[in-house]
């Protein structure tokens, strides 16, 4: 090769080793940012978790801890004060459970249509008002289940008022659906062609591939979405707070007024004396809270993880 022939190729080889160093160094410094970022996160929940421990585990210097956890009245403010945390766990479950009836069946109904029924138009409509419903404040639904849901269930179960926890329930599972539809949409839509054409060569019906099919490959997904719903329901505040009618009593029925952990949070904080005995128990009652609201993800991300294992 010619001199000039030669100087163009070590340009060549020149420019490409330079762009490679180029893309290797943005590459390492996009890892390492989102490292950062992950341990901050890490680091951060870590903090959260602390500063309540902190706090809610002074309470234990004025009652036991079988008090705290097994106490079926919680009267902070009383002569006598009690501070048992059982009227509020059973009303958040309750609360929860309701919501769980009601989202669970209609958030997978709505998801299955949507992913295998629905015209593609018709996808799109209902694609948007989902995540319309999604953005709805809910103090705003706490308003609509003050004007029109607690009349309605007073005057269709004979009730002497309507903020009762199924009031709670109904509004909680709107908040939850959006969650549970979109992620069971999604679990859906990810599963590979072939399952249909699979089972369509087989005889079966569309229904009967949805069925029998892909639901079952979708499982894993769909749990998730379910139990990230349920997560969902036992964190909000505001709408339970406004309907449920906040008596600290553990609920027979769900026609009877209750009372959710986050609500006695939210309701109490801010009338306590700072580094009471109060003060430190709904500290405590923010452990316990968190404790349930981990789990929960726990298990929605183990479904999640063993769900990709299966589909490799």
């Amino acid at each position: 090769m010619t001199d000039i022939t030669m100087e163009l190729v070590k340009k060549k080889k020149g420019k490409a080793l330079k762009k490679n160093i180029k893309n290797s160094m943005g590459e390492y410094i996009i890892e390492k940012f989102i490292f950062i970022l992950g341990i901050t996160s890490i680091a951060i929940i870590a903090l959260i978790f602390l500063f309540l421990f902190r706090s809610g585990i002074q309470l234990f210097n004025d009652i036991t801890l079988q008090e705290f956890l097994f106490g079926r009245y919680w009267f902070p403010i009383s002569v006598n004060p009690q501070y048992g945390i059982l009227p509020l766990v059973a009303g958040t479950l309750m609360v929860t459970l309701g919501a769980v009836f009601i989202s669970v069946p209609l958030g997978i109904g709505s998801a299955i249509f949507i992913a295998e029924v629905a015209p593609p138009k018709t996808k799109t409509v209902l694609k948007v008002i989902i995540e319309f419903l999604s953005a709805i404040p809910s103090v705003v639904l706490g308003f609509l289940g003050i004007v029109f849901l607690s009349s309605w269930i007073r005057v269709t179960f004979h009730l002497s008022s309507g903020f009762t926890v199924l009031t709670g329930s109904i509004l909680v599972s709107f908040m939850a659906l959006p969650t549970i539809i979109s992620i069971s949409d999604d679990a859906l839509n990810a599963l590979p062609q072939e399952y249909h054409e699979a089972s369509f060569a087989l005889g079966a019906t569309k229904w009967e591939t949805i069925l029998h099919v892909l639901v079952p490959a979708a499982s894993s997904g769909i749990i998730a979405a379910v139990m990230l719903g349920v997560g969902r329901a036992i964190g909000e505040t505001m709408t339970v707070m406004m309907v449920t009618g906040n008596a600290a009593q553990i609920p027979n029925s769900f026609l009877v007024s209750g009372r959710t952990m986050t609500a006695t949070i939210a309701a109490e904080m801010g009338d306590t004396v700072r580094n009471g005995t109060h003060y430190h128990a709904l500290f405590a009652v923010g452990i316990v809270l968190f404790l349930m609201t981990s789990i929960i993800n726990f298990i929605a991300d183990f479904a999640l993880s063993h769900g990709k294992k299966e589909a490799r």
